[in-house]
């Protein structure tokens, strides 16, 4: 957390040393909305792209405050997650789930003794939240991670899944991404926020694609909580097949505008285009249609020098694990032939300066938790 807050303090010293370049100071809000696409030919073979809206607020991502400090109080909760996905851990079909997400009881001996002491810590919780998102859900199951692929290769910390996790399932009806968005949104997000257009206004156009799903996770930290509200568009077995990315093409917009809510600052870091490229070989970007920012190397994350700039950070910009982030600077909007960039067997750009396939709402969550901290070296708590 120490190296957190310091790259933090590290990029809002930048903004205010280059202050004079700006009309206005740079700020950092506690709500951030993220635009995200996948290519992961090293697991599922997949492209998912998503919308994410997070925020540590309670008044920006309305959950009530007596729930939120009990789940952060409580040791042995390390995520809340509900979703519509059909298969949220292997055994579950055409349900919607509530997975309370705990860490192993060190005393519980034998596989049964480890499930009912999971279910001991989340069966307080239940009825909470089914009254918060107006669900029935009923007990399913009890699952126990034993594999960390996914945590490993987005080099997350495992709150989602991975060895030491257990999963306390509830399932419900399934029901039609586009109506839980609508339904859950409406619950979780005011409307000045709603209002506001911006990724939301994507997220929801996004909801009515056939293969859309949506994910609520509450992440408790040490202080606060971490809440994302999700909405991911899979499209199987497409990662092998993609050697040139269009974020917006895979969003199924032409143009993304940042959200109204930050009009009144200036708030660079607070919406996020961002793009992660796994590969069991070496792949290497070129053929950015847009932007390189020029960046500095602190604490060995690149930071960009001047923040006020729209385009693009690669860092790395090749590997077997390759991450871009697009920031807007002083603009409000990008349309989608600036974002586009290649991958392959190219050469470099220069810039200026298992069982765990199983798990789907662990690969559609676990790279948002990322994005929370603008740079892109994974959660680590």
């Amino acid at each position: 957390m120490q190296k957190i807050l310091g790259i933090l303090l590290a990029m809002a010293v930048i903004g205010i040393s280059t202050n004079f370049a700006y009309s206005q100071e740079m700020g950092l809000a506690t709500f951030q909305e993220t635009a995200q696409v996948i290519v992961d030919r090293s697991i599922s073979q997949n492209v998912t792209a998503s919308i994410t809206l997070q925020s540590t607020s309670i008044q920006e991502i309305r959950i009530p405050a007596e729930l939120e400090q009990k789940l952060r109080e409580d040791e042995m909760i390390k995520a809340v997650v509900v979703t519509n996905q059909e298969q949220c851990v292997l055994g579950v079909f055409d349900e919607s789930c509530i997975m309370i997400n705990v860490v192993r009881d060190p005393d519980a001996k034998g596989i049964i003794e480890i499930q009912d002491a999971a279910k001991e810590v989340a069966m307080p919780y239940i009825d909470e939240i089914n009254q918060v998102f107006d669900t029935k859900a009923e007990l399913h199951s009890v699952f126990v991670h034993s594999d960390d692929a996914s945590n490993e290769a987005f080099e997350t910390s495992g709150i989602i899944s991975g060895k030491g996790m257990i999963s306390v399932v509830y399932t419900m009806s399934p029901e039609d991404t586009n109506a839980m968005y609508e339904k859950i949104s409406a619950i979780l997000i005011p409307k000045i926020i709603r209002d506001g257009g911006g990724f939301y206004e994507i997220a929801k156009n996004l909801s009515f694609e056939e293969n859309a799903k949506m994910t609520f996770s509450i992440i408790p930290l040490d202080s606060k909580s971490l809440l994302q509200l999700k909405l991911s568009v899979d499209y199987p077995n497409k990662a092998p097949t993609i050697s040139e990315v269009s974020p917006l093409d895979l969003l199924k917009t032409d143009k993304i505008s940042r959200s109204d809510y930050f009009s009144s600052g200036f708030y660079p870091l607070n919406s996020i285009i961002q793009v992660v490229i796994l590969s069991p070989e070496d792949e290497i970007i070129s053929n950015i249609r847009g932007n390189i920012i020029p960046t500095q190397i602190i604490d060995n994350e690149k930071i960009p020098t001047d923040i006020s700039k729209e385009g693009w950070i690669f860092d790395p910009e090749e590997g077997q694990r390759i991450q871009g982030k697009y920031i807007f600077g002083e603009e409000t909007s990008v349309n989608k032939d600036k974002l586009k960039f290649s991958i392959g067997d190219a050469k470099p750009m220069q810039p200026e300066s298992s069982e765990e396939s199983f798990i789907v709402v662990a690969i559609i969550a676990i790279v948002a938790i990322a994005a929370a901290l603008f740079y892109l070296k994974g959660y680590r708590k």
